[in-house]
């Protein structure tokens, strides 16, 4: 139970500066929002802060849990120019929002996406990340990964019903592994933004500009840049990864033990890209690794 009386997270936004001017980001907290100690938790590329809502349960008699949703996604602010929906302009997002929780414990669950911009934080002079999640993802992009995510990243789409969006999440979203419908449902309807008498993605379809810009070349000229900054990560991290996983593969997961921050790592069976952390198994292994001694 959210120690503040409900079982339901709290929102506020914070100001954050782009090329453009401002843009306000939306983020969900739980737990006691005095306590000192926050775990951040980042979604990936086209989902929202909601994702968490297992885990920040989970979590919040120790943490206040914060979730943001990333600029463009949920209750953000949509970009005036798509080509600023990439991972150094979210690092800074995140960089407003750490000033305003003004945390003295710094904890990071980053998925996909989440955990790039974890990385990304996490590998700077002076950053206050102490312990790091990385929820399947690496230095190394996938080129077959990126053409599937263009398949459906930004394309128009409505749906006349709750349950029809479901269905339609679920056949893109089969590397999440096994769901319950109660299951698949929490997860489906804060994907949701209500669109007449039905319902669309709720996010800004802009969001697959730079996607959709990247060539395989591309992500291979990226590769030399992303491993410096994991290198360069200094706090605990735990690497957790679907078994099936189309985006991290086993021999990258490897290499992020061996160097940089050696990270521990965690496979789940059954599992693609990416683990949800609401099977019991998931929640415990972060939990387990967040809260260690």
């Amino acid at each position: 139970m959210n120690p503040s009386g409900t079982d339901q997270p709290r929102l506020d936004f914070v100001q954050c500066l782009d090329a453009r001017g401002l843009h306000r980001m939306a983020y969900w907290q739980w737990g006691d929002p005095a306590n000192p100690r926050v775990l951040v938790c980042v979604h990936g590329l086209a989902r929202q802060g909601r994702d968490f809502d297992t885990l920040a349960r989970a979590l919040c008699a120790d943490y206040r849990v914060v979730c943001p949703d990333v600029v463009g996604r949920g209750r953000s602010d949509w970009l005036a120019d798509p080509m600023g929906y990439q991972i150094p302009n979210y690092v800074a997002d995140m960089v407003a929002l750490l000033a305003r929780l003004d945390a003295k414990t710094l904890h990071w669950v980053g998925t996909s996406m989440g955990g790039l911009i974890g990385i990304g934080l996490a590998s700077l002079a002076g950053n206050p990340v102490e312990r790091l999640v990385l929820n399947d993802v690496g230095p190394v992009g996938s080129p077959a990964f990126v053409e599937r995510i263009k398949t459906y990243l930004g394309v128009p789409v409505r749906w006349k019903t709750v349950d029809e969006a479901a269905a339609a999440l679920r056949a893109i979203s089969q590397g999440f592994g096994p769901h319950s419908d109660e299951q698949w449902l929490a997860l489906t309807r804060p994907q949701l933004a209500a669109d007449g008498d039905g319902y669309k993605p709720h996010y800004d379809p802009a969001v697959a500009t730079p996607i959709r810009a990247l060539t395989p070349e591309m992500l291979k000229a990226g590769e030399a840049g992303l491993w410096r900054a994991y290198d360069a990560v200094r706090c605990a991290t735990l690497l957790v990864r679907g078994e099936q996983s189309d985006l991290l593969t086993r021999e990258t997961a490897l290499a992020m033990t061996q160097r940089g921050p050696k990270a521990r790592l965690v496979e789940f069976a059954g599992v693609g890209h990416a683990p949800t952390f609401v099977a019991p198994d998931q929640v415990a292994a972060v939990r387990e690794f967040l809260l260690a001694p």
